[in-house]
């Protein structure tokens, strides 16, 4: 393998470790970020990462408070949810998480939350302000991933940047967030005729479609930086396994950076939730201060 490998894990936790002296500094204040994590049904989906946002909010500071509602309970039950969730200034920061029954549409309840509550940066004017270059509260894996290519050695100015895949929180936004930043941005779907020649003539790509394999060695300039955000679960020589949206083997072999699937996008993006929930404090101390200084 030719590709340096980007180390997920050890920049989750460098940033663990600066968002836990914000917490630690607001809790001092009498704010101690709050996070509630909202499930419907069949919780085993989402399980896993329930329990590693747990770990982490432990780890920085940020008190986490999972609630789990009955499969039969109606959207406008779960908006009433919501609603009060956003009233209560003991809450800082909402999570829904997925998969959500088939009759609860989860853009309909990251509409239903308030944007200064938004921690995984989903609602629409959460994504909108990223059209202006304002990152607070951005959603979490978008930045989490321009987050791995800025710790690298590279002049992000100028760079050509390929996106695969533009789903509203993930490939949209990041190709929003590379042209504030200078890069000049390709993004490729599936209607794309030839990925491969706009991936070939980039420095960096990133990929978020949800196809593993999609994305093989043959398909990269040498050297060029992976960022490799696709979660795949498929059966494998030794059961199931973990991977991304792209070829690991061939495409390390050709890249100057890759990232791993599992330990690259992922702890960053978990790690990113725990900043923006010490943001939405941060800021959520700033209204009521200033609704305050307004009455006297």
């Amino acid at each position: 393998m030719t590709a340096t490998l980007i180390d997920g894990k050890a920049i989750a936790k460098r940033m663990i470790g600066e968002v836990a002296q914000e917490a630690a500094a607001l809790a001092d204040k009498g704010w101690e970020p709050r996070l509630v994590s909202i499930s419907v049904g069949d919780v085993a989906a989402a399980e896993l990462y329930v329990r590693n946002q747990r770990k982490q909010a432990e780890a920085a500071g940020v008190a986490f408070d999972a609630r789990n509602y009955p499969e039969t309970i109606s959207l406008e039950q779960l908006t009433g949810v919501l609603h009060g969730l956003n009233a209560d200034p003991r809450v800082n920061g909402i999570i829904i998480q997925r998969p959500l029954p088939s009759h609860i549409p989860v853009k309909a309840l990251q509409k239903a939350v308030h944007p200064l509550k938004d921690v995984e940066g989903m609602h629409p004017s959460s994504i909108g302000n990223i059209v202006y270059n304002d990152l607070a509260l951005g959603p979490c894996t978008a930045v989490a991933a321009v987050e791995l290519l800025k710790t690298l050695p590279l002049k992000i100015e100028g760079l050509d940047v390929c996106v695969i895949g533009h789903s509203e929180i993930v490939g949209k936004p990041i190709a929003f967030l590379m042209m504030g930043l200078g890069a000049t941005v390709t993004v490729c779907h599936h209607q794309t005729r030839n990925v491969a020649i706009h991936s070939r003539q980039a420095d960096a790509v990133f990929v978020a479609v949800g196809k593993p394999g999609l994305v093989t060695g043959d398909m990269l300039k040498p050297g060029a930086v992976l960022i490799d955000i696709g979660i795949n679960r498929i059966e494998g020589p030794t059961g199931a396994q973990t991977v991304g949206d792209a070829d690991f083997e061939s495409c390390s072999d050709v890249a100057g950076w890759i990232t791993p699937v599992p330990g690259g996008v992922g702890p960053v993006t978990v790690a990113m939730l725990m900043k923006n929930a010490v943001l939405a404090t941060q800021m959520q101390l700033d209204h009521y201060r200033s609704s305050f200084s307004a009455t006297m």
